[in-house]
């Protein structure tokens, strides 16, 4: 069951939302306390915020601009203010999507529905394209290696090296193995290329604090 979270200082509005999301059959909450909104958003840690703009203390504009700096979670705008620089302005701060009042709710709920979906779906692709291995995460989609909150930016080679070792964490990948996978994406390296190759990887590692996360296994090749 999906979480959104309301804020919207109206209370008529606020329940009435809280009432169509829950016969929709999602989790709602809602904000009341419009003290410190952005530690309340990191506490309950919705999958999706339903966001007015014109809000006691910080508006909405500038509350979605401070929850983008900790969290990627969906905001919908709903909102009385409905110029088209308004709506520019509100996917501008990260909003993904505006609504005015008064809203239509199947649309509503139908514009909700949409975003929930795609950002499972982004999350789903950014996932699968994040490896991990002993504390340490590959980015595939960045190409990069990130320790104990360090990164190390990789090579397109030193990437397809990486990918072989943390797609088979734990096991021994022979060199053999790792020089094929290269030669069938259209990169050739003899051996001695290799070694080079995972020099510079030990090398980057050293930078971002890690020492030993690569381990040679003489005769047989490497192991993370």
């Amino acid at each position: 069951m999906y979480h959104i979270l309301i804020i919207e200082d109206d209370t008529d509005i606020r329940s009435e939302l809280k009432l169509m999301l829950e016969n929709a059959l999602y989790h709602a909450d809602s904000i009341e306390n419009f003290t410190d909104v952005p530690a309340q958003v990191q506490a309950l840690s919705p999958d999706l915020i339903l966001l007015d703009i014109q809000l006691p203390g910080l508006d909405g504009l500038s509350l979605c601009r401070e929850i983008r700096k900790t969290k990627d979670t969906p905001v919908i705008f709903v909102t009385s203010r409905s110029s088209s620089m308004d709506e520019l302005n509100g996917i501008m701060m990260g909003g993904d999507d505006y609504i005015t009042k008064p809203y239509v709710t199947p649309i509503l709920l139908a514009r909700i529905a949409a975003v929930l979906k795609r950002s499972a779906r982004e999350n789903a692709v950014s996932d699968s394209c994040i490896l991990t291995c002993r504390g340490c995460r590959l980015n595939l989609l960045n190409s990069t290696l990130t320790c104990s909150g360090k990164t190390a930016e990789l090579t397109k080679n030193e990437l397809r090296i990486c990918w072989n070792l943390f797609s088979r964490c734990g096991e021994i990948v022979p060199r053999e193995d790792i020089i094929d996978d290269l030669w069938d994406n259209q990169i050739f390296i003899d051996d001695n290329t290799l070694s080079v190759n995972i020099t510079r990887i030990r090398s980057k590692l050293r930078e971002i604090g890690v020492d030993d996360l690569i381990e040679t296994k003489r005769g047989q090749g490497y192991r993370i």
